[in-house]
């Protein structure tokens, strides 16, 4: 492709360099490939303008850069006044292929299980769809394993590019305030996007919630076509703002909920392993058994419903389809019981917000006591961890508190920053032990919840991840102890 084609309107001038060929795109000097356009982009730690060189060593046919470098290079060297934004719509001109359907949703909670319903819903209304998210990428025969919420640009435009070359025409996928804050999602065709909640998160990156909210806002005011639906769970005490940031910006509003408009929760019962609810649809009213625990869950569905129908699929077939719901990995997913009938599940929860509502979700139906067995991240926002073992106290009749990804921290210091504010909850900083006392207390009506890392398959101890599974362990810990 000439770099002509990429250029766009963030680089007026291309000189004589307008005919020149471009084999690929790279903001990794280290993956650099002869021919390829490699982009600097600032960063906290290093600056990728210290690494042109290195990219035109490895063949880097031409270097764009912030406009503030100063580089000199043996290739052609632009200026850009936004380079992450001009590398993620770069990447999208370069692979141009897109589901012709994309959502995309933000908010603090529940966007793994949104984009899952959302592809789900599709799915059900025979659509080939797909869901890209924090557990990895879900489509018609393809199930790999992630790490990341919202993927860089060029991995991200490639792998639209892979799903529609093999015929998905609707994907939802999760947008990270990082991922919107950093423009990874520009270029991205968007259809539709949806707000579920907000709550304290990521403050080791934004300086304020307030500064969380906007960079998750950008979804609304800059990314979604004026006059597009904008799905709002109505409930949060954000929602209002979000409503506000999505009128300025000319969208189309639909708020679901007990508060909405356009998906109307009037009842709801809870049951240990589904809920049922009545939800109004203008004139018409769905009775929806949804297979899943958790009240939050309910909102989740609802949010996922909005988007499909936003999308074309009909109320009938959306309403339908939450009937048959599969719950995401690691989101309040029932992995074992006892032979005595307690509950034992995994669930992501991380954060405060998180924490709070799956705890309390589980209450209904949980006629002995629920126990907690989490922990904290190192590497990442220190405030959450009193916070979190307030919470878990509070709401929990146990609370254990264990190793979570200590990453370069030491454990025992994030362990003793969560005690601070967990007035009587165990410390147990092996994680499997931890779970294993947790598994040998359960009674008849109990209820355990082991939060925290959810689906991830290893735990990071300083710059190392060694395998490890929570739904290992609870099963693993049922069947010695013979429970």
């Amino acid at each position: 492709m000439k770099i002509t084609d990429l250029a766009g309107t963030e680089i007026p001038s291309l000189g004589a360099a307008s005919e020149l060929e471009i084999g690929g795109i790279s903001a990794d000097s280290r993956k650099v490939k002869p021919g390829d356009l490699f982009v600097a982009l600032p960063g906290s730690k290093a600056d990728g303008a210290a690494y042109v060189a290195d990219a035109v060593a490895r063949g880097a046919a031409a270097v764009v850069v912030g406009g503030d470098a100063r580089v000199e290079a043996e290739v052609p060297v632009f200026s850009v006044a936004e380079p992450r934004r001009f590398l993620a719509l770069a990447a999208a001109r370069f692979y141009g292929r897109q589901p012709q359907t994309m959502v995309a949703v933000t908010g603090t909670a529940g966007k793994t299980s949104v984009a899952s319903f959302a592809r789900q819903i599709w799915a059900h209304a025979g659509h080939s769809a797909a869901m890209i998210g924090t557990t990895g990428v879900t489509a018609p025969g393809r199930e790999d394993y992630g790490s990341l919420t919202t993927p860089d640009p060029v991995s991200l435009h490639e792998l639209l590019a892979e799903l529609a070359d093999a015929g998905v025409t609707h994907a939802a996928m999760e947008a990270s305030s990082h991922g919107l804050d950093q423009a990874r999602l520009d270029g991205v065709r968007l259809s539709a996007a949806a707000f579920t909640n907000l709550g304290r998160d990521h403050m080791d990156y934004h300086p304020t919630v307030e500064h969380y909210m906007a960079a998750k806002m950008r979804l609304f005011d800059t990314l979604l076509p004026k006059g597009a639906p904008a799905v709002i769970f109505a409930d949060d005490e954000w929602s209002a703002a979000a409503i506000g940031a999505a009128r300025k910006a000319g969208l189309d509003v639909r708020t679901v909920g007990r508060k909405g408009s356009y998906l109307s929760l009037k009842r709801g019962e809870h049951f240990r392993h589904k809920q049922v609810a009545e939800v109004h649809v203008g004139e018409d009213i769905y009775e929806v058994h949804i297979p899943l625990a958790g009240d939050f869950q309910v909102a989740n569905a609802l949010v996922a419903a909005g988007l499909a129908m936003s999308t074309g699929v009909a109320a009938k077939d959306a309403m339908a389809a939450l009937g048959h719901l599969v719950g995401a990995s690691g989101r309040l997913e029932l992995v074992g019981h006892a032979k005595n009938g307690a509950l034992a599940y995994v669930d992501y929860a991380h954060k405060p917000d998180a924490l709070e509502n799956v705890l309390a979700s589980v209450r209904p139906f949980t006629s002995g006591r629920i126990i907690v067995v989490f922990g904290c991240g190192g590497d990442r926002d220190k405030g959450k961890r009193p916070i979190m073992g307030e919470i878990a106290t509070r709401l929990a009749d146990v609370a254990i508190v264990t190793d979570d990804n200590p990453r370069t921290e030491v454990p025992e210091v994030i362990r003793s920053e969560i005690m601070a504010a967990a007035k009587g909850a165990m410390e147990i900083g092996d994680r499997a032990a931890a779970i294993r006392t947790a598994v040998g207390m359960l009674a008849a009506g109990d209820t355990l919840i082991v939060a925290g890392k959810g689906h991830e398959e290893g735990q990071t101890i300083g710059s190392v991840t060694l395998p490890f599974s929570d739904h290992a362990e609870v099963r693993k810990a049922l069947e010695e102890l013979d429970l």
